[in-house]
């Protein structure tokens, strides 16, 4: 054979081998025409478990989606808008990549970026981890109370991300020491003051946050390292919105009814933001947002800023709209302030009190009740004579809405049919039946008193987080006292008030390493069972009442059903000395029809300080982390889930949430950032198209 022949046959040889690769490739990585997809590979090769991030400034907001690769690198982003996107990578032992500029229906290889150190790696972890290099007290005791005050903090913003664990240069020249920058830093925002009583708490130990930032500074990075998504978690789909303004604070969202996920398909998305005053509206398949400010005669409330890089007034609002709710026929509620809290409507206490006023008179209510109705886009407000907060429908039509030492409710019914709101709404105490008659009878001893055998006993207890049992119509209650352990269960009755009574339930002593300690969230699976979370001492635990042993008298210290719990707790980074995580549980959700795929009822938390919802699939009874790694910052309080198309699969149905934190500023980004709306979905497999 010539030379020339065998150099026509080699060369042949290589464009087949060639061709067949690059068929073979794209065999593998299938794509529609508005998909990009992909292999993501760097020097180690094949990247698996990294973030792919495509973002758009070309629709109405700023929109984005992310997904996650599978073991051999490989992505699809399913389902883009048309746009021009750029896309980079993100991942643990990464720097984001150089973006990418691509369109729909593009197959696009990116090479990732191996940090070059840990520092780098570093920047681009959720603040936890960072936080978790916290040193606490030595002494048990004092390391609990360390942690409490901490955690407190996280009720409002993370600790651990680029804005608390480093001290700039202009607030580094304004004292001698890292702790003097400390105590300068802590009065700065609109809620400098508070911050500043919390900090003086500390006494001593204030010394811990400034030797931690001082370790940052001189090159300490966290031994931890947080895990990159794998199993379940691979086939997780975000998409982002933003929405609201660079100043919105602690904020609610809402897609449909939670009793009914199909109410409002393919409709709006509805946000409150409490510290300005607004409805935040998402259009999802138009991409177009919208503010509605909320009405209000109450009292305007300042926030006054300390720091010279704000205005004075950055959250001078009357409103304060905080929780929100959507009911069966698409209907908004939410709470308000909607006049001075002690100019009660005569009937809530005094002469002229209804039955609820006379049974348990109600002097103050800080807050109040208002439905939004999208199509006629008109408030209508129900002045409650019970301070509202977070709040929950039941089977049969009622909000009810938890406060301190009493649960109160409007019936949606009475309410449509007469916009009466006396004749709307009720209340009741928490009495115990401690004198074992099965029934509760008025003359009970009150909380501050002692018990008396022959009588029943009110107690006072937190309801920050409601839930309702739709099996027995009960409701219940948790606090966010850092000391609390209570789970709180009052049935209404027939004839409420006289027939309201209550009961309290806590976990066993001594179960677990660190002790149960610190109620929170809550939510009510199909069968009755209270998910209730521990913000102090990070556990979620799971109540079955109906393992409660029959023929015990209510006890006031809840040691009266140990049988009934079950304790979880994930594996999320805990400070260096201690067993206390660097986190904190927020509020509890449930996925009542199964949009992730993870089981039926599957309840979840929101994680701060890790950028996630932490699911506990009913499935597998493990936990799966739903992450938000960009942008950094991802503060959830609400989650919500819809069915938009029953019969599309995953493409059908998704859950809502946004980000929630009070210091929109310290997002990646920075000052300017805007809070955005989050919808999770999960495919079937991490390639899904």
């Amino acid at each position: 054979m010539s030379g020339q022949r065998k150099l026509i046959l080699v060369a042949t040889a290589v464009v087949l081998a060639l061709s067949f690769a690059c068929n073979r490739q794209a065999s593998t990585v299938l794509i529609d025409s508005n998909d990009i997809g992909g292999v993501v590979t760097s020097t180690n090769g094949p990247e698996a478990g990294v973030w792919v991030i495509a973002e758009t400034l070309d629709l109405p907001t700023k929109f984005a989606r992310i997904v996650v690769t599978d073991a051999q690198g490989q992505y699809v982003l399913p389902d883009l808008p048309n746009a021009t996107y750029r896309i980079f990578v993100r991942g643990y032992g990464l720097i984001d990549s150089p973006d990418v500029s691509a369109t729909p229906g593009l197959q696009v290889n990116l090479t990732a970026t191996i940090a070059p150190n840990e520092m780098e790696a570093a920047q681009y972890y959720p603040a936890g981890w960072w936080f978790s290099m916290m040193t606490l007290p030595e002494d048990p005791q004092e390391a609990l109370e360390f942690h409490q005050i901490a955690r407190g903090c996280l009720n409002c913003h993370e600790l651990g991300n680029k804005d608390t664990r480093e001290i700039g240069p202009a607030l580094a020249s304004q004292g001698s020491s890292s702790l003097d920058a400390w105590n300068k830093r802590v009065g700065f925002g609109p809620f400098g003051g508070s911050m500043i009583g919390s900090f003086k708490r500390l006494g001593p130990h204030q010394k811990q946050f400034s030797d931690w930032t001082d370790r940052i500074a001189n090159g300490e990075t966290p031994s931890k390292i947080p895990p990159r998504p794998s199993g379940a978690e691979r086939n997780l789909v975000l998409t982002l919105w933003d929405w609201g303004t660079p100043l919105d604070g602690r904020a609610d969202a809402v897609a449909s009814d939670r009793r009914h996920s199909s109410v409002n398909a393919n409709g709006p998305i509805y946000g409150v933001s409490q510290m300005t005053d607004a409805i935040n509206i998402l259009e999802p398949n138009t991409h177009a947002t919208s503010i509605i400010k909320v009405p209000s005669i109450g009292p305007v409330i300042d926030s006054p800023v300390i720091s010279p890089a704000w205005e004075t007034s950055i959250w001078k609002r009357s409103a304060g709209p905080r929780s929100i709710e959507m009911d069966s026929e698409g209907q908004v509620w939410l709470t308000l302030r909607t006049r001075n809290p002690r100019q009660q409507p005569s009937w809530c206490s005094g002469a002229g009190a209804n039955a609820f006023g006379k049974y348990l008179p109600l002097t103050s209510g800080d807050r109040q009740v208002a439905t939004y109705d999208p199509a006629s886009q008109e408030f209508n407000i129900i002045d409650t004579c019970f301070h509202t907060d977070h709040s929950e429908f039941s089977k049969d039509d009622f909000i009810y809405y938890g406060t301190t030492g009493s649960i109160g409710w409007v019936d949606v019914q009475a309410w449509n049919s007469t916009h009466d709101a006396e004749k709307s709404q009720g209340w009741c105490p928490a009495v115990i039946d401690t004198n074992g008659d099965g029934e509760i009878t008025e003359g009970w001893t009150e909380p501050s008193m002692p018990i008396d055998p022959i009588k029943d006993h009110r107690i006072m207890f937190g309801c920050y987080a409601i839930s309702v049992n739709q099996t027995d119509g009960s409701v219940w209650c948790s606090s966010t006292d850092a000391d609390d352990r209570q789970l709180v269960r009052i049935e209404k009755g027939s004839q409420p008030p006289q027939t309201c009574s209550a009961e309290v339930y806590t976990p066993p002593l001594g179960q677990t390493t660190p002790e149960l300690i610190g109620t929170g969230g809550l939510t009510i699976d199909a069968d009755g069972i209270v998910y209730q979370s521990w913000r102090v001492s990070g556990h979620l635990t799971a109540f079955d009442r109906r393992k409660c042993k029959s023929g015990q008298t209510p006890s006031i210290d809840g040691q009266n059903c140990p049988e009934g719990w079950t304790i979880y707790r994930n594996d999320e980074p805990s400070y260096v000395n201690s067993p206390y995580h660097a986190t904190e549980p927020y509020l509890n959700h449930m996925d009542t029809v199964n949009v992730l795929g993870l089981g039926e009822d599957s309840p979840m938390y929101g994680s701060i300080n890790t950028d996630s919802l932490e699911v506990l699939s009913s499935e597998t009874k493990s936990f799966v982390t739903l992450r938000v790694p960009y942008p950094l910052g991802f503060f959830p309080r609400s989650a919500s889930v819809r069915v938009d198309d029953p019969q599309a699969g995953w493409k059908g149905r998704g859950l809502w949430s946004n980000f929630s934190t009070y210091t929109t500023w310290h997002l990646e980004g920075g000052k300017g950032t805007l809070p955005k709306i989050v919808k999770f979905q999960m495919r079937q497999n991490p390639l899904d198209k």
